[in-house]
């Protein structure tokens, strides 16, 4: 009796974690796609293998001189200017926001990517594209529970006054995103995503990149999107846009910044548990809240082991962990 009495003491005193996915999770065989990277212009192959469990989510990338392994974490990034890149050993891999986006929004947690080029192709400017070839070869579940880092009390990070990242603890995962932009077809648009797979990519995945006419110049002129075109990103003229087709969504452009947010912050080793409140950001802000979040971990991450003792016991009574969270 006093078993069940403790276990009703959790169950009314802790959280439970709002999730179908707690095994870990990874891609049933190996699958490649061929695309063009957005500011090389380069073509580029990758190949998605399928890993053990604990394995994480590792980049290796092969050039004609050398092959890099590369760890992604909120300390791999070495350049944030209109995409995440991460780097090692002089080696840099850029826009790996939208594959990361993907993975973490399909709930995997182990995979080899391996990419002959030195940039993730933009494909159609979303992740649906990299959705669809993990859809096609199947997502299979490992024979081992998934790790967290849950929020244990709210943080802020801003810069400046209207660049903010708030974050509390929460019994899932849970993104308000706000942006605002000075153009007739956006101005202020706000999403609030939360949701397991299938919200992902009904609601996020499908959003493409965007930008700017007026911009193009100046970017050219610096040596990048070399490989943009209305293929793969919405363009903006001065009071419309450009693409033919129009947008997938009314407000396409807050929810690719949700898909950039979520593959920024899947930098960090396992998926994080909590509310995110977003106003403005951009990869730079995203990486610096990743990284202070990172080493105040003991101040305001708790880490979760679902294959300890203690959440495998309440797991197999109630088909869900419960975590003090909260």
């Amino acid at each position: 009796m006093g078993t069940i009495f403790a276990l009703i003491f959790l169950m009314l005193n802790l959280g439970y974690i709002k999730s179908k996915h707690l095994l870990q999770r990874t891609i049933r065989e190996k699958v490649e796609c061929i695309g063009v990277g957005l500011h090389t212009g380069e073509k580029v192959r990758v190949v998605f293998y399928p890993k053990e469990a604990d394995y994480g989510i590792r980049f290796k990338v092969v050039s004609k001189d050398r092959t890099l392994y590369i760890d992604p974490s909120p300390f791999s990034v070495v350049d944030t200017s209109y995409a995440t890149c991460i780097g090692s050993e002089g080696v840099k891999l850029c826009t790996v926001e939208h594959v990361l986006g993907v993975i973490r929004g399909l709930s995997i947690d182990n995979l080899l990517i391996e990419v002959h080029g030195s940039e993730m192709p933009i494909m159609d400017g979303s992740g649906i594209c990299f959705v669809k070839l993990f859809k096609k070869v199947g997502i299979v579940e490992l024979p081992k529970y998934k790790r967290f880092f849950a929020i244990k009390r709210p943080f802020l990070y801003k810069e400046g006054k209207n660049r903010w990242i708030k974050v509390y603890p929460y019994r899932g995962f849970k993104v308000k995103y706000t942006i605002m932009y000075d153009h007739p077809l956006i101005k202020t648009q706000e999403f609030v995503y939360e949701g397991e797979e299938e919200d992902f990519i009904r609601e996020i995945a499908g959003a493409r990149t965007f930008g700017f006419l007026k911009e193009v110049d100046i970017l050219k002129q610096k040596g990048l999107i070399k490989g943009g075109s209305l293929e793969n990103a919405v363009v903006f003229d001065q009071n419309s846009v450009l693409n033919k087709d129009g947008f997938r969504f009314k407000d396409e452009p807050v929810r690719h910044k949700i898909l950039d947010f979520i593959g920024d912050i899947s930098l960090i080793k396992y998926p994080l548990i909590g509310y995110f409140e977003v106003f403005c950001s951009g990869h730079s802000l995203n990486n610096l809240f990743l990284r202070v979040l990172y080493e105040k971990k003991e101040e305001l991450l708790s880490y979760i082991d679902l294959n300890q003792k203690r959440y495998k016991i309440l797991f197999e009574r109630f088909k869900q962990p419960l975590l003090n969270v909260i």
